[in-house]
């Protein structure tokens, strides 16, 4: 046999191991391992106390956290906040940024024209606060007869206008309202929800002297934010959890811990 044909012949031999190599190794390879799950990136604005903002720490705190910890738990996803500035945050959304945006946004119909909201998570309406140790003033439904402080020119003052047999003392800021309220100048005063929970709880000026009666008497509820179509699928995993955490009263004690009042049913 001449070196042509042994030439030849060896090429024949290699091509057909090749072959049968490749075939053996696509018949038993390795099946791809599953991607990690990522977190859903969650925005938020941490300058709103109680809602969310920084701690001593540097955590990002606040009733929004709790609850969307709470969800991420019952649902078994993860999260991972992002503290963003409120002047950015919604361009940041459009521009996949994010996946949501967390920052009590209030849900208005304007801003449903440009974007998908979740179910609503808290009614941040107005409620009345008094003095701790009153008793005869439970809610909205006893402010008839009352002298009731709210601030100049906010939602609490045409809430206070609307009640039958109340007489409204405006204020510049809500502070200077609340101080009257500690010294019997006024019976109570109506201001935004989590504002009131800000002072009553928190506030080193009026923590354990002031409390919150009645749930949120006017309505103005916060949502998840998401894109358009919602590309991520955050928002229906978010809806399930915030159902799941209601069912079970977890979302009662987050609510009692950071706002205070009970939360209207």
């Amino acid at each position: 046999m001449n070196s042509r044909k042994i030439a030849s012949l060896s090429l024949v031999v290699i091509i057909l191991a090749t072959m049968l190599a490749a075939c053996s190794s696509a018949g038993t390879a390795a099946p791809t391992a599953a991607p990690e799950t990522r977190p859903f990136v969650i925005a938020s604005d941490a300058s709103f106390p109680p809602m969310e903002y920084v701690d001593e720490s540097k955590a990002i705190v606040g009733f929004d956290v709790d609850m969307m910890n709470a969800i991420a738990a019952a649902m078994g996803f993860k999260v991972e906040y992002k503290n963003t500035a409120w002047d950015g945050i919604f361009a940041g959304l459009e521009g996949a940024a994010y996946d949501a945006i967390l920052s009590a946004v209030t849900i208005t119909d304007e801003r449903k024209e440009k974007y998908d909201f979740s179910d609503p998570y808290v009614n941040a309406g107005q409620i009345v606060v008094v003095r701790a140790e009153e008793t005869a003033i439970t809610g909205d439904k006893s402010l008839s007869g009352k002298v009731v402080g709210a601030q100049i020119g906010t939602t609490g003052a045409f809430a206070v206008q609307k009640i039958a047999g109340a007489t409204l003392k405006e204020y510049d800021s809500i502070d200077l309202a609340l101080l009257d309220l500690l010294n019997k100048n006024v019976d109570a005063v109506v201001v935004d929800t989590p504002v009131a929970a800000n002072y009553v709880l928190a506030s080193e000026n009026f923590k354990g002297k002031l409390k919150t009666v009645g749930a949120s008497f006017t309505e103005e509820y916060y949502g998840v934010v998401a894109r358009k179509g919602d590309p991520t699928g955050f928002l229906p995993k978010f809806n399930e959890g915030l159902k799941k955490i209601k069912a079970d009263g977890t979302y009662d004690k987050i609510y009692a811990k950071w706002i205070g009042a009970s939360p209207a049913k």
